[in-house]
């Protein structure tokens, strides 16, 4: 497994490019300095200790966290230049604890394609329907009230909410923290099946479970070494 950080892959046009790349947190540095692209294909493990910005650098990437130094070059534009709604089209972070909306799991479904950037596209519950077969849950799932789920089952339900907007760069947030290991290897297939089938796709993924990341993931990068020394 190889360290995006200490080498970057060549690629014509990479999807995301990192450059110095720092945040300070009450006056003090979280990191600094951080550096890296991704390409099309990559699965790229972002790790580190507790507490060194993981979430933060994900919610940075999609521009639900500021810039504070350094740029982010999305879909070979500065992130700046991008309408945020359109660039969150392309770029999707799913948090450990997606938001959750009132109605049944499929009304769930239909719902965010009501929004400005995905208007003009359709829910497709035949395609619903194959990805609930490969996490092992039948239709009935559709109808469940999406506030009543558990915490694992509204993992499931924000992981189909964004795989089925087809971005190109999915960011992964600890997305099976709630499952049980079973049902973890399910989303894991489901994710890698959605990865290979279209190869300008790449994802970003963190967990806190080491042998997970050696499983989905090919190269890494650790933001313990973009961490002052003086940071636990």
């Amino acid at each position: 497994m190889s360290d995006v950080s200490m080498a970057l892959r060549p690629a014509s046009t990479p999807l995301l490019g990192v450059e110095h790349l720092s945040r300070r947190i009450n006056g003090h540095w979280l990191w600094q300095g951080v550096n890296f692209e991704l390409n099309p294909k990559m699965r790229l493990g972002l790790i580190g200790p507790s507490g060194s910005g993981k979430t933060l650098l994900m919610r940075t990437l999609v521009g639900l966290d500021p810039i504070e130094t350094g740029q982010i070059i999305g879909l070979g534009k500065r992130l700046s230049q991008w309408s945020l709604p359109v660039y969150r089209t392309k770029v999707i972070y799913l948090p450990q604890r997606p938001t959750l909306f009132e109605g049944s799991v499929e009304q769930n479904l239909e719902m965010v394609f009501q929004l400005s950037g995905h208007r003009g596209r359709g829910y497709n519950r035949d395609r619903i329907l194959v990805y609930l077969d490969t996490l092992q849950r039948g239709s009935d799932f559709l109808r469940l009230s999406a506030p009543q789920l558990s915490g694992g089952e509204g993992q499931l339900l924000g992981l189909l909410r964004a795989l089925q907007l087809d971005p190109q760069i999915f960011l992964l947030d600890e997305p099976t923290a709630s499952l049980d290991p079973e049902t973890t290897r399910w989303v894991e297939t489901l994710i890698d099946q959605w990865l290979q089938a279209d190869p300008s796709r790449a994802c970003i993924w963190t967990s806190h479970d080491a042998n997970q990341i050696n499983r989905v993931t090919a190269d890494l990068l650790n933001l313990q070494q973009f961490m002052p020394r003086n940071a636990n």
